[in-house]
C-alpha cells in the first residue's frame, strides 16, 4: 500500500508539468529548458550534498562513469521533452512516451539479450503502431515537429531504463543531477541572439515549480515508491500521469488532442495496461502455485 500511494502520488505530481508549461506567459523555449533544468540540477545537489553529509563529489566517484552515460541520455530527454509539450499538446507527448516500456524492451533486447515474450511482442507492435499514428497526425495539424521530438524523448527515456536496469546495483540518483546540468547548457546553447536569461516574475515561478516540484519531488516519490512493487505495477500506476496530465490542461486551458491522436493513444495504453495486468496475473499465479 506505501509503494502505490507513493507512485500514485508521483503520476499526480508529474502529471502537472504541461499545466506548468502552458502557465509560461513569453518565455521562449530554451529559456525554459534553461531554467527549469537548473532547478531541478539545483535540487538533487543539495539532496545529495545533505545525503553524503557534504560531500558531494563522494556521491559520484561512488557511482562510476555509467552515470554520465545515464546523465547525458536523461538530459537529452529533458530538452526534447520540453520541445515537445511546447509544439504539441500535452496528450500526444505523454501518450507517445508512454511506450518507453516496450523500446526499452527492444533496447534490452539488442544490448543485453533479455527475452521478450510473444505478448509483449505483440503489444510492442500495438503501442508502436499507436505511436506511428499520432506521430503522422502531427503533419496536418501542424504538430509534426512536437510529435517528433516527443518520439526522441520516448527513445532516450528506454535508454535511461536499460541503463538503470545494467547498472542495477549502482546509486543513480547523482545521474539526475548531471542530466539537469546538460539540459540547461542545451537550454543556454539553443538561446537566440535578444533572448537573455532574465525571465517575467511569472515565467520565473512556472520554472521553479517544474525543477522543483514535477521533477525534483516527482522523481523522488517513483524512486521511492518502485522499492515496494514489480515493474509491471509500477509501470501501470505510472501512467496515471498520462492519464490525468491531458485532464489539467483540458478543464484549465481547453486543450483537447485530435480524434486519430486519441486513436493512437488508446492503442498505446491499451498494450501497456494489457501488458502490466497480465504479467501481475502471472505473477499471482506463480504466487499461489509456489
Amino acid at each position: 500500500m506505501r509503494g502505490v500511494a507513493l507512485l500514485l502520488c508521483a503520476g499526480t505530481v508529474m502529471s502537472m508539468n504541461g499545466l506548468l508549461f502552458r502557465g509560461v506567459e513569453s518565455a521562449s523555449d530554451w529559456q525554459v529548458i534553461f531554467w527549469r533544468s537548473l532547478w531541478m540540477a539545483g535540487v538533487f545537489a543539495v539532496a545529495l550534498t545533505v545525503r553524503e553529509r557534504g560531500r558531494l563529489d563522494r556521491a559520484f566517484r561512488r557511482a562510476g562513469p555509467v552515470i554520465l552515460v545515464a546523465g547525458v541520455i536523461l538530459g537529452i530527454g529533458n530538452i526534447s521533452f520540453s520541445l515537445a509539450i511546447l509544439n504539441t499538446t500535452v496528450a500526444n507527448a505523454l501518450l507517445i512516451l508512454s511506450a518507453s516500456p516496450f523500446l526499452s524492451a527492444i533496447f534490452a533486447w539488442l544490448l543485453m539479450r533479455e527475452a521478450i515474450g510473444r505478448t509483449t511482442a505483440v503489444a510492442m507492435a500495438l503501442a508502436l503502431a499507436g505511436v506511428a499514428i499520432m506521430v503522422f497526425e502531427g503533419l496536418g495539424a501542424g504538430r509534426f515537429f512536437g510529435n517528433v521530438m516527443a518520439v526522441v524523448t520516448l527513445v532516450t527515456h528506454a535508454g535511461f531504463i536499460v541503463t538503470l536496469r545494467y547498472a542495477r546495483n549502482v546509486d543513480m540518483v547523482p545521474s539526475v543531477c548531471i542530466a539537469g546540468c546538460v539540459a540547461a547548457l542545451g537550454g543556454l546553447a539553443g538561446l537566440a541572439p535578444g533572448f537573455g536569461l532574465v525571465l517575467e516574475a511569472n515565467d520565473f515561478l512556472m520554472c521553479a515549480l517544474m525543477g522543483i516540484g514535477t521533477m525534483g519531488l516527482g522523481f523522488a516519490l517513483f524512486t521511492m515508491g518502485a522499492r515496494y512493487l514489480p515493474a509491471a505495477q509500477t509501470s501501470l500506476l505510472v501512467m496515471s500521469e498520462v492519464i490525468l496530465a491531458p485532464i489539467w490542461v483540458w478543464i484549465f486551458w481547453d486543450e483537447t488532442p485530435s480524434n486519430l491522436a486519441l486513436i493512437g493513444g488508446v492503442l498505446v495504453l491499451g498494450a501497456v495496461f494489457g501488458q502490466a495486468a497480465l504479467t501481475m496475473r502471472r505473477g499471482v499465479g506463480r504466487r499461489r502455485a509456489g
